[in-house]
């Protein structure tokens, strides 16, 4: 009997043919998904060179592999979520942290997880509580004059967020000139929860006695300039300590002067 011509075609492609095991080499060169890390900004997707995305639609001239392209992840918002992976037990923790900086141990405490959530919360918690309360001190003044300032709104935003923003994002660099080890998310977290302080303050702020105000706004700038010196004491190296640790210190009290004397007169 003949053998059957046709027993020795492909079958691999037939609908219920089971696949090809693939080999342990070629397991090893399968994709990996992203691994985050918290330690580095921006995001980064797929370790350090990130993951190649491949362009599905057919080449323009017919023939070939597509064209690849290499994202870093900064444009992805599955990227940040990394940042905000926290619960309400983990921020209130971290506040009351900043009410304390005779600790100086914040960054020990957010190393696993360091977040955005407290810069992005604190900041804009702040920027409408100077609004609202810097116009309702102005109005607790009794002046016949007095109108509401719509003003205060955007330059509390202007100053809150670029402060916020701006300051850990110098420091950074400094730091990184200089040689230390430095992590601009650890920054940005650090000095977000440094601002919880100056929300409390300005309730207090609203009360038209100027002795008592400037008490207020003294101790919290002096809390919160303790609590992002004493803290960057682990990230300094080397004999510019002292000149890091005063320049945050005058620029958190520079703050709360600026809070004081455009907003609640």
């Amino acid at each position: 009997m003949e053998e059957d011509p046709y027993s020795n075609l492909p079958s691999s492609h037939l609908l219920g043919s089971v696949p090809a095991v693939i080999s342990e080499n070629t397991k090893g060169n399968a994709y990996r998904g992203p691994e985050a890390n918290l330690q580095i900004f921006p995001p980064q997707q797929g370790g350090d060179k990130g993951p190649v995305y491949q362009n599905l639609t057919s080449s323009s001239e017919g023939g070939g592999p597509p064209p690849a392209n290499t994202w870093q992840g900064m444009f992805s918002v599955s990227s940040y979520t990394q940042y905000f992976n926290v619960d309400t037990d983990i921020v209130l923790n971290r506040l009351l942290s900043s009410l304390d900086p005779r600790t100086g141990d914040f960054f020990s405490k957010i190393d696993a997880n360091p977040d955005l959530y407290g810069l992005i919360w604190i900041s804009t918690t702040l920027v409408f509580v100077i609004a609202a309360l810097g116009n309702l001190a102005t109005y607790l003044i009794g002046s016949s004059t007095w109108s509401f300032n719509v003003s205060f709104m955007s330059l509390a935003a202007t100053a809150v967020y670029g402060y916020a923003i701006v300051v850990p994002l110098a420091f950074y660099f400094l730091l990184q000139y200089m040689g230390s080890p430095a992590s601009l998310v650890r920054f940005w977290c650090m000095w977000g929860y440094s601002l919880f302080i100056f929300i409390l303050s300005c309730f207090v702020l609203v009360i038209p006695v100027e002795f008592l105000r400037w008490v207020v706004i003294l101790l919290a700038s002096g809390v919160s300039a303790c609590f992002v010196a004493s803290n960057l004491r682990s990230s300094v190296e080397g004999n510019d300590l002292m000149v890091v640790l005063v320049a945050a210190f005058v620029l958190q009290f520079a703050l709360g002067l600026f809070i004081k004397l455009w907003f609640f007169v």
